[in-house]
């Protein structure tokens, strides 16, 4: 299958081309859930799809039309209202329970040490917002001190095991504090009409077919590695679809004709996204969105000899055209500017792709960061590799 109209078609259905207007919940909808962990990549995918504004994407979290949940691969990802019944029934599947099986085996954490703390939660939400260190004052000793075993685990007491519980469950919210997605600050409630979940066969079956109408033509490697099912449950979940074959790649029999029909766009369509943005996370494979030259070219701040076709991820946040990795950037904090690195000529559409998403950041967010610890400091050397 050729490359060049492959990347162009899932950047086409990532509605990267300016093809879709609406709210946040509805660019979700079509596009895809957006991974979150405390960074900027909600709020760059909402803007560079829609042109959704910070504050509005605030005030549909605010409203409940959407909301970061724990889902598949026990990730986090802002999800529409629409499917906060799915997200979390997949985070219940294969991995949902890491953080417990680790206490259970190494830390002597029971179940119905659990059990009681999780009553104990509930009993001290009730009506309110809580966070952490209000919750755990009001259980008292519900809450364990994990001891010096436990923090080298990264579990220093039974509280984020009681909470994470509880919110694979629906029973209760992870609310951000200031109402922003770019930051890890959360306070606790309870949720007064939990999701519906779902049995985990009609969880995945669910999945697929949205994955399918995100990415396809998508593999089964490719599906595999955004869901963490098992060979055999991925096999399972898409035999319930009417999935096509097309050059080892599967594409949903109601979207065969208009990919056939489809043909790369002739003029750039630039957009600036975060480096966990759908157009990559769907399928992880750089190699695809890598033009060769440009898979040849060293990682910014990275090892010596480390090139970016060795890379899975991006080491920074993503300028694509057509589904083409064309560049890097990131957001120098202390001049108000982002900082790119262009692999492609630079042309007037370009650079107003570029200024308009630096006053989203610099105005509206303050910074773009990666994630919840990437910070100005940290980020540094990978902008001075950028400029250079």
């Amino acid at each position: 299958m050729d490359r060049t109209t492959l990347r162009a078609w899932w950047s086409h259905r990532q509605c990267l081309d300016g093809s879709i207007t609406g709210s946040a919940a509805q660019v979700l909808s079509r596009t895809g859930w957006a991974r979150s962990v405390a960074g900027a990549t909600p709020y760059l995918g909402l803007f560079a799809r829609a042109g959704i504004d910070r504050r509005s994407v605030d005030a549909d979290v605010a409203a409940l039309d959407i909301h970061e949940l724990p889902s598949t691969r026990a990730c986090t990802y802002v999800v529409p209202a629409e499917d906060f019944g799915l997200a979390l029934s997949l985070a219940t599947l294969r991995g949902g329970n890491v953080g417990m099986a680790v206490a259970t085996k190494h830390l002597g954490v029971t179940e119905r040490e659990i059990d009681a703390l999780c009553d104990a939660i509930l009993a001290a939400l009730g009506d309110q917002t809580l966070d952490p260190t209000a919750i755990k004052s009001a259980v008292g000793d519900a809450v364990r001190n994990l001891g010096a075993d436990g923090k080298k685990r990264g579990q220093s007491t039974t509280l984020s095991l009681g909470l994470g519980r509880l919110q694979n469950q629906g029973l209760i919210r992870r609310v951000p504090v200031n109402g922003r997605l770019d930051q890890q600050r959360y306070g606790y409630v309870r949720w007064t009409e939990p999701p519906t979940m779902i049995d985990a066969d009609s969880a995945r079956i669910s999945l697929a077919r949205k994955y399918f109408d995100w990415a396809a033509p998508a593999s089964l490697a490719h599906f595999r590695w955004f869901s963490a099912f098992t060979a055999a449950a991925a096999k399972k979940a898409i035999g319930e679809l009417d999935l096509l074959d097309r050059d080892g790649l599967l594409i949903p029999r109601h979207l065969i004709a208009e990919f056939d029909d489809f043909a790369c766009p002739a003029t750039p369509q630039y957009a600036l996204v975060g480096g966990i943005d759908g157009i990559h996370l769907l399928h992880r494979d750089m190699e695809t969105l890598l033009d060769p030259a440009d898979a040849a070219r060293p990682v910014p701040g990275g090892k010596q000899g480390s090139t970016l076709g060795t890379e899975a991820d991006p080491p920074a946040h993503l300028i694509v055209d057509r589904g083409r990795i064309v560049g890097l950037w990131e957001f120098d904090t202390d001049a108000g500017e982002i900082v790119a690195s262009v692999f492609v000529d630079r042309d007037d559409a370009l650079d107003d792709v570029i200024a308009s998403t630096e006053s989203f950041v610099r105005d509206q967010l303050g910074d773009a960061r990666s994630f919840s610890l990437d910070s100005p400091k940290s980020r540094a050397p990978r902008i001075a590799a950028l400029r250079g």
